[in-house]
């Protein structure tokens, strides 16, 4: 094998490079089966474990979970950093996954050692329920730092990572790359179904130190899993980070700050390509003009002999500017995610709380339904509708509109935001009437939450659903749009730009909450947010939720009729001419 391998690589100029796709994909895909076993386990009944085992009050909780996935989500652009710069993706995999079964490690510790967690809540009618104390909420966010260590490390890398064990340039190679994607996905809502059923009903009502420990050990086999085709692996070296290209960009514009900007920047701007650039050539536009000084040429600027600029620094090509530009003009529709994001969050959290005091009987028996277990109907109706708009809606719209996909992904976008918005509509009728059924037909008492509704919880399963098919148009369009926006040496960057939305989402939703609980909780209407829902008026901040998307689907509609798409291709007088008239991208 070894001679092989060698007589190939004098063959070409390039570095021989062994693609082992096929065979790599078992473990690859184990270890993501595995990892996403773990992590989801751990994680998707988290708030109810830290309000019935931690004795923590609702809003701590809820606020402890939204910074516990934000802070998970923002580590991503740390771990795509070290990846592309220091590390490579394997070493990075590597480490977070130890990192993170050692972090559920610690959480499993915290249900199956007693002095881990406070003391069960006192039964009596004037029970107290104790508080963890400092050390035992200081080995619980050990625990919890370290799983955030193993997300940022695994997510902005694990699909790089599989598409890295195919060779792009081979008809079997792309659609090996295209097989592991559907696979990728199967195992993720795989994962979600089995953790939202098996796990979360061994966490709640069998034992919290099991339904815990089984995430670990799925943590562990998939570390095994993962280390196991360590010889197999193609294990690309990291080239540095794109970072650096943004942070040269605007310093060489500010240094230029004072020269004048040229009539025909197009045409007179320094607009050096390396040969061996993997990125695609950009046309120039007429936005972010500022940036442009960055590739004015002036007398103190050297070139080297390849036509490369001496000094980063102090003068860019016109097509690194270009690729900034990309980077920018994605922002404000970024932004526009992170607060379509907060709606998607309450289906999350509070959907949780609103179980609690329902009715959770399965039909005619005695089964009641663990509350985190409702978030599969999330799943259900994101899996359902995929292939239902695929198979069926997408051809139908393509005869009608003559265009790639049916609409454009600025469309698919604002689909998924109105379906947003009805989603915290329905929600606070169904809390309304929830609500309303508790106080004048109880059919238990919890003694820490208060009455339990006769409505049953299957009615939360429409907007549930309802979201699941919301997430279907906004996130994969997101992250579709993220992809073919970025320049491709920038693609590990739009990968985090996903969890770093999500996260800035949580801590909106978090911030959110502290606020509304803060000013109701004085109010003459009474708190919104209290312990017991039945004394509060979560209806009332679902439909703030609602009003606050309402307003985002305003703002972006006016970024998506602004955005310019990223195209490829030199752009001359005659074509700027042509394309004078203003793109509409919701049209």
């Amino acid at each position: 094998m070894e001679k092989t391998e060698k007589d190939s690589a004098t063959a070409t100029d390039k570095p021989k490079v062994n693609y082992r796709g096929i065979k790599a994909m078992p473990f690859i895909i184990g270890n993501e089966t595995f990892e996403k076993l773990g992590t989801t386990g751990t994680s998707n009944n988290l708030l109810v474990y830290l309000t019935t085992v931690f004795n923590m009050k609702s809003i701590t909780a809820t606020n402890l979970v939204n910074v516990f996935n934000g802070t998970c989500n923002f580590a991503t652009l740390i771990g795509a950093f070290f990846s592309d710069t220091y590390f490579g993706r394997y070493k990075t995999l590597g480490f977070a996954s130890i990192s993170s079964f050692l972090g559920m490690v610690l959480v499993t510790l915290t249900a199956a050692v007693s002095k881990l967690h406070p003391p069960a809540c006192d039964s009596s009618e004037s029970g107290t329920c104790p508080g963890p104390t400092p050390w035992q909420m200081a080995f619980l966010l050990s625990g919890l730092g370290l799983m955030v260590v193993g997300a940022g490390g695994i997510r902005p890398c694990n699909l790089a990572f599989g598409a890295d064990q195919f060779n792009p340039e081979t008809e079997s190679g792309k659609r090996g790359i295209s097989s592991f994607f559907n696979w990728y996905y199967f195992t993720f809502t795989f994962a979600m179904i089995i953790s939202l059923t098996v796990i979360v009903y061994v966490q709640s009502d069998v034992s919290w130190a099991w339904g815990l420990a089984i995430p670990a050990f799925m943590m562990f086999l998939s570390c095994v899993t993962f280390f196991i085709g360590t010889r197999i692996y193609v294990k690309v070296k990291p080239e540095g980070s794109p970072i650096t290209s943004v942070i040269q960009v605007i310093v060489a514009a500010v240094r230029k700050r004072q020269l004048k900007q040229p009539e025909q920047p197009w045409i007179s701007l320094f607009n050096h390509i390396p040969k061996k650039t993997i990125n695609s050539k950009l046309s120039y536009t007429d936005q972010f003009r500022f940036l442009n000084k960055a590739a004015i040429l002036t007398p103190e600027d050297k070139i080297n002999l390849d036509g490369s600029a001496a000094n980063a620094w102090k003068l860019c090509s016109l097509q690194k500017v270009e690729e900034i530009k990309c980077l920018i003009r994605v922002v404000p529709i970024w932004a526009a995610g992170i607060i379509y994001n907060v709606a998607m969050v309450q289906q999350q959290t509070y959907v949780v709380f609103q179980a609690l005091q329902s009715n959770r009987r399965f039909g005619n028996t005695s089964f009641n339904i663990p509350a985190a277990s409702f978030g599969i109907f999330n799943m259900i109706g994101l899996t359902i509708w995929i292939p239902i708009y695929d198979r069926i809606i997408v051809p139908w719209l393509q005869r009608y509109t003559k265009k790639e996909g049916g609409i454009t992904l600025l469309q698919k976008m604002s689909i998924g935001m109105v379906l947003a918005i009805v989603t915290m509509v329905i929600s606070a009728i169904v809390e309304d009437r929830r609500r309303a059924l508790a106080l004048s037909n109880p059919i238990g008492i919890d003694s820490k939450r208060g009455a339990i509704s006769s409505l049953s919880t299957m009615w939360l399963i429409p907007q549930l659903t309802l979201i699941g098919i919301s997430e279907a148009f906004t996130i994969i369009a997101l992250i579709e749009f993220y992809y073919k926006q970025f320049p491709e040496n920038m693609r590990s960057i739009a990968g985090s730009f996903t969890f770093i939305g999500l996260a800035l989402s949580s801590y909106l939703s978090s911030l959110l909450i502290s606020v509304v609980h803060k000013i109701t909780e004085g109010a003459p209407t009474g708190e919104w947010l209290p312990e017991d829902l039945n004394k509060g008026k979560l209806d009332y901040f679902y439909y703030l939720v609602a009003a606050l998307e309402v307003l985002n689907l305003g703002y972006f509609i006016v970024c998506a009729n602004w955005y310019k798409y990223k195209e490829s291709g030199i752009n001359t007088p005659e074509v700027r001419m042509e394309k004078m008239q203003s793109e509409n991208p919701l049209v």
